[in-house]
């Protein structure tokens, strides 16, 4: 199975490319599943009902997020009702929506997608991180219940990160993190049979301060004081992310590959056909 995440959607720029290039990526790549994070779609700060539907309507098949998930208020009137957005699972017990769910893919399989927040340097501060996906897991089986997992891992420090996807190694197809918005070059499958990446990077133009116009950043670096409301950059946007191709028998990961097009950053793409593919 061929499975696409794209990094998180920064504002306007980031939502429209995300529109405007994803039907074309989904054929090109012969994709079967995708995932996209947004939870910076909305003026940088969370996410409206449009901007989830329009976000689907253009190929997505299920929309995660992490800690600006609420942000915009109306994602807790509409988080129960949207079987396709996920909120990150270690959130206390009654809070609305989501936070896993197992989908049907293009070509018929089952996938679990699970949206977990990490603890370090991240505010609100949730349930454990490790207890949560212990649960999900066991739950739902790679192989078993479910032909491929992916975990998007919402979370600031990459040692977090990384003993995250050494916990879950050899039980989920992909441990893939966001937040920071910054591609990491690290993308392996581990020694259990598990795809990561420390970070996706974000859809967003990355001339930037992670997404966001570089004027009001710099600001309160120099000043220590806000000067105004920080506002998504609008220039060219780079769409980064991460697609896994999947062994259809155990749900590991056989190869995994980086995506980045468009924008400033350098272009990769992952190939069109794999010999694990025939």
């Amino acid at each position: 199975m061929r499975i696409l995440f794209l990094g998180d959607m920064v504002g306007k720029a980031g939502r429209t490319a995300v529109y405007e290039k994803l039907p074309a990526i989904r054929k090109k790549l012969k994709l079967d599943f995708v995932i996209v994070n947004g939870e910076n779609a909305a003026g940088g700060f969370g996410i409206t009902r449009k901007i989830l539907h329009d976000t689907l309507e253009a190929g997505a098949d299920v929309v995660t997020t992490g800690n600006h998930v609420f942000d915009q208020k109306e994602a807790l009137a509409f988080a129960d009702a949207e079987e396709r957005f996920l909120r990150p699972a270690n959130f206390p017990f009654g809070t609305p929506g989501r936070g896993s769910y197992l989908y049907e893919a293009a070509n018929g399989a089952h996938v679990l997608v699970a949206n977990i927040m990490g603890r370090v340097f991240m505010h609100p501060e949730l349930n454990d991180p490790f207890t949560a996906a212990e649960e999900i897991l066991a739950a739902c089986p790679l192989g078993e219940a479910a032909d491929a997992i992916i975990l998007d891992f919402h979370a600031e420090a990459t040692s977090e990160k990384q003993c995250f996807a050494h916990f879950v190694d050899g039980r989920a197809s992909l441990v893939v993190g966001t937040h920071t918005h910054i591609p990491t070059a690290d993308h392996q499958v581990l020694s259990g049979g598990t795809a990561y990446l420390t970070d996706a990077g974000m859809c967003g133009d990355y001339d930037s301060s992670i997404g966001m116009d570089k004027e009001e950043p710099l600001n309160r670096f120099l000043t220590k004081l806000p000067k105004r409301r920080m506002e998504p950059a609008s220039g060219p946007v780079t769409l980064s992310g991460v697609m896994v191709v999947t062994d259809d028998k155990t749900g590991l990961a056989k190869e995994c590959w980086p995506l980045r097009t468009g924008g400033r950053l350098s272009e990769i793409w992952p190939p069109t056909d794999t010999p694990t593919d025939q």
